[in-house]
Protein backbone atom coordinates (compact mmCIF):
# COMPACT_ATOMS: atom_id res chain seq x y z
CA UNK A 1 0.00 0.00 0.00
CA UNK A 2 1.05 3.56 -0.80
CA UNK A 3 2.46 5.86 2.02
CA UNK A 4 -0.16 8.52 2.45
CA UNK A 5 1.00 11.98 2.18
CA UNK A 6 -0.38 14.85 4.51
CA UNK A 7 0.39 18.09 1.76
CA UNK A 8 -1.95 18.42 -0.68
CA UNK A 9 -0.76 16.75 -4.01
CA UNK A 10 -2.69 18.06 -7.89
CA UNK A 11 -4.52 14.92 -9.56
CA UNK A 12 -1.36 14.58 -12.13
CA UNK A 13 0.89 14.55 -9.99
CA UNK A 14 -0.98 11.91 -8.23
CA UNK A 15 -1.33 9.99 -11.47
CA UNK A 16 2.03 10.10 -12.58
CA UNK A 17 3.19 8.94 -9.06
CA UNK A 18 0.26 5.57 -9.39
CA UNK A 19 1.97 5.36 -12.81
CA UNK A 20 5.68 5.80 -12.01
CA UNK A 21 5.29 3.29 -8.86
CA UNK A 22 3.40 0.41 -10.61
CA UNK A 23 5.33 0.30 -13.48
CA UNK A 24 2.21 0.98 -16.08
CA UNK A 25 4.22 3.39 -18.51
CA UNK A 26 4.93 1.02 -20.92
CA UNK A 27 1.79 -0.43 -21.32
CA UNK A 28 0.36 3.26 -21.53
CA UNK A 29 3.18 3.76 -24.34
CA UNK A 30 1.52 1.16 -26.28
CA UNK A 31 -1.75 2.46 -26.01
CA UNK A 32 -0.59 5.71 -26.81
CA UNK A 33 1.31 4.63 -29.73
CA UNK A 34 -1.83 3.29 -31.41
CA UNK A 35 -3.73 6.17 -30.97
CA UNK A 36 -1.50 8.16 -32.26
CA UNK A 37 -1.19 6.02 -35.53
CA UNK A 38 -4.93 5.95 -36.16
CA UNK A 39 -4.72 10.14 -35.57
CA UNK A 40 -1.87 10.64 -38.03
CA UNK A 41 -2.64 8.36 -40.55
CA UNK A 42 -6.06 8.60 -41.53
CA UNK A 43 -9.35 6.92 -42.48
CA UNK A 44 -7.60 5.42 -45.78
CA UNK A 45 -4.62 3.74 -44.08
CA UNK A 46 -6.65 2.70 -40.64
CA UNK A 47 -9.22 0.46 -42.80
CA UNK A 48 -6.11 -1.30 -44.38
CA UNK A 49 -4.21 -1.45 -40.57
CA UNK A 50 -4.79 -5.03 -39.25
CA UNK A 51 -2.89 -4.47 -36.35
CA UNK A 52 -0.51 -2.50 -34.01
CA UNK A 53 2.45 -3.50 -31.63
CA UNK A 54 4.95 -2.04 -29.74
CA UNK A 55 8.07 -4.05 -28.72
CA UNK A 56 10.42 -2.58 -27.11
CA UNK A 57 11.56 0.63 -29.54
CA UNK A 58 10.62 -1.47 -32.59
CA UNK A 59 6.90 -0.58 -34.12
CA UNK A 60 5.36 -3.76 -36.07
CA UNK A 61 2.41 -2.70 -38.23
CA UNK A 62 0.72 -5.44 -40.09
CA UNK A 63 -1.22 -3.86 -43.05
CA UNK A 64 -3.67 -5.76 -45.38
CA UNK A 65 -2.81 -4.33 -48.46
CA UNK A 66 1.11 -4.81 -50.22
CA UNK A 67 0.74 -1.34 -52.21
CA UNK A 68 0.27 0.67 -48.84
CA UNK A 69 2.86 -1.18 -47.33
CA UNK A 70 5.17 -0.30 -50.13
CA UNK A 71 4.52 3.12 -50.24
CA UNK A 72 4.36 4.09 -46.54
CA UNK A 73 8.00 2.41 -46.17
CA UNK A 74 9.22 5.32 -48.08
CA UNK A 75 8.82 7.22 -45.36
CA UNK A 76 9.09 5.16 -42.57
CA UNK A 77 11.60 7.82 -40.68
CA UNK A 78 9.15 10.52 -41.13
CA UNK A 79 6.40 8.70 -39.99
CA UNK A 80 8.24 7.39 -37.05
CA UNK A 81 9.13 10.97 -36.13
CA UNK A 82 5.54 11.95 -36.49
CA UNK A 83 4.73 9.15 -34.24
CA UNK A 84 6.91 9.95 -31.50
CA UNK A 85 6.45 13.90 -31.74
CA UNK A 86 2.74 13.07 -31.00
CA UNK A 87 3.42 10.78 -28.12
CA UNK A 88 6.00 13.52 -26.58
CA UNK A 89 8.95 11.56 -25.66
CA UNK A 90 10.82 9.25 -28.25
CA UNK A 91 9.48 5.75 -27.73
CA UNK A 92 9.59 3.91 -31.68
CA UNK A 93 13.20 4.29 -33.19
CA UNK A 94 12.17 1.40 -35.69
CA UNK A 95 9.20 0.64 -38.15
CA UNK A 96 8.69 -2.15 -39.48
CA UNK A 97 5.56 -2.59 -42.17
CA UNK A 98 3.83 -6.63 -42.56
Amino acid sequence: MAKRHNEHMSISDALKEFIETNKLEKGLDKVNIAKAWENLMGNGVNNYTTSIKLERDTLYVQLSSSVLREELSYGKQKIINMLNEEVGKEIIKKLVLR
